[in-house]
């Protein structure tokens, strides 16, 4: 964490709670390549007009990210849906954007783009995030943000918001928050059966 660098007069085990962000500016494609995932394990690096972005996700994001993994894997399944995890595996198109979701997934076959990215945000993100995932040619993305979640689909070059979720279409913005809120206070496992016996019979 970059806290642990710093003699900063806070209390480090709150920040641990929280994501701590470094944005270098006047950065290249080049300097981004230089920021090796191996070498920066447990760090989401992303670059978009200049700007490389490092978050160090604090523990409630972990926790959001897990769950979500928790559910979709649950969901898949429940619906015998192929699925091929992908984690945080770095998405390029160089040299316009490069990004590390914080969970992402292809469906049906394996892919090099996943069909679905999911992005917590604690700190910062939101429009800008959602413009590195246009270019990367991401056809579905989840935000969660303030215990809310949005649904964005790529249409045409555009992202259009919507309630239900293309991906896994049983699924709207509005329930699933409701079980991804859980994962700040409660174990998967409950949380899990729960969200099953809530899904439609197919």
């Amino acid at each position: 964490m970059f806290t642990n660098n710093l003699n900063l007069p806070i209390d480090s085990d709150r920040a641990m709670q929280s994501d701590q962000t470094l944005s270098l500016a006047g950065m290249t494609w080049v300097d981004y390549e230089k920021f090796d995932s191996e070498d920066y394990s447990g760090y989401l690096v992303s670059y978009f007009n200049g700007v490389i972005s490092i978050v160090s996700p604090g523990r409630n994001h972990e926790n959001i990210g897990q769950t979500f993994i928790v559910l979709i894997n649950a969901y898949c399944r429940h619906y015998n849906l192929i699925y091929y995890p992908m984690g945080s595996t770095r998405l390029k198109n160089p040299p316009l954007a490069g990004k590390e979701p914080d969970v992402s997934y292809a469906f049906a076959i394996d892919k090099t783009i996943p069909d679905l990215a999911i992005e917590v945000v604690f700190s910062s993100g939101g429009i800008i995030e959602l413009e590195k995932y246009r270019l990367l040619g991401v056809k579905e993305v989840w935000f969660w943000q303030n215990r809310e979640i949005k649904i964005f689909q790529l249409i045409g070059d555009r992202y259009q918001e919507v309630s239900v979720s293309n991906c896994l279409p049983q699924l709207n913005s509005k329930s699933l928050a409701e079980f991804v809120n859980r994962g700040l206070s409660e174990t998967p496992l409950s949380i899990e059966a729960d969200f099953i016996a809530q899904l439609p019979i197919s």
